[in-house]
């Protein structure tokens, strides 16, 4: 299992303190010092069966500066919606959590973190 997260971000940091709790294996991405490219990110979006704009963060300054607002949210418009996610990694939702089932999710909540959790067991290996 991995988690994308940011250090600085609190649900990211509660993220990893259930997984803890949990005893949960997994490791860390910063995914702000390694972003993910276009490809690995139609990779995790087919994984947690969301379109790009589902997991943008549009209150994010970047994203009133790109006008993120006004793009459409559409098969035609998907590849700009990865190319903005992938230049501007900062505008990736997080915490991301990628199972090595296959599956993933948005750890938003603690109850997403406990179902990620469940997936593995054992020591941390962060």
């Amino acid at each position: 299992m991995e988690i994308w997260l940011n250090p600085a971000c609190s649900k990211c940091r509660s993220a990893v303190e259930i997984l803890d709790e949990e005893g949960a294996q997994y490791t860390v991405r910063k995914y702000l010092e390694d972003p993910p490219g276009a490809e690995e990110l139609r990779a995790v979006l087919r994984r947690l069966d969301l379109e790009p704009w589902d997991i943008t963060r549009t209150q994010e300054a970047e994203a009133a500066e790109l006008g993120l607002a006004d793009w459409e949210r559409t098969d035609a418009a998907r590849e700009r919606w990865i190319a903005a996610l992938a230049a501007h990694p900062r505008l990736i939702q997080r915490p991301i959590i990628t199972a090595d089932d296959g599956s993933a999710l948005v750890g938003r909540s603690a109850e997403a973190v406990r179902e990620a959790a469940a997936r593995t067991g054992g020591e941390e290996t962060s």
